[in-house]
């Protein structure tokens, strides 16, 4: 990556990093919004599987343990930010949904690959908007009224998703 290639812009707020703006940007999340769409509706298809496997192991390792491994029950009501992280903040840089969709995630701040963590907060902003109406919308309109179609939920932790393998 050359650096003559990306416009550095100031902060959002002080004690932020500057982003970095490619300008072919806006090119690679031209449809991005409604491949975003699709590839939910596919990952919550995932996510319930992913929760019924979680459930099977835990039912399973709290017979072994004799009822103690039974604590962990309290973890599948994040198994869509499970997946979320362990997906996105893999090597492939996106959920199952998004491989479909021919969509992955970037990180516009570093530049290097999304981290586990990053990735899990990525998601949990997503799921706090998700269950919050107005909260949605404003997620939303900020993905509307972007030429990138970054999501409020995006600008927070520093990440876009382009459309690419």
């Amino acid at each position: 990556m050359a650096n003559e290639h990306y416009r550095v812009s100031p902060p959002p707020y002080p004690g932020a990093p500057p982003e970095r703006h490619d300008p072919d940007l806006a090119r690679q999340t031209e449809g991005v919004l409604g491949r975003r769409l699709f590839a939910y509706l596919i990952d919550l298809l995932m996510i319930a599987l992913f929760a019924a496997l979680l459930w099977v192991v835990i039912a399973i390792l709290g017979l072994v343990t004799f009822g103690l491994g039974w604590v962990l029950f309290a973890i599948l009501p994040f198994a869509g930010i499970l997946y979320s992280a362990i997906t996105v903040g893999g090597s492939k840089q996106s959920t199952i949904g998004m491989r479909v969709m021919g969509l992955r995630v970037v990180n516009l701040v570093s530049g290097r690959p999304v981290d586990l963590v990053t990735a899990g907060a990525h998601a949990l902003l997503f799921y706090v908007a998700a269950s919050t109406f107005i909260l949605w919308l404003i997620d939303v309109a900020v993905g509307l009224g972007r030429s990138d179609r970054r999501l409020g939920h995006d600008l927070l932790v520093g990440l876009a998703l382009v459309r690419g393998p």
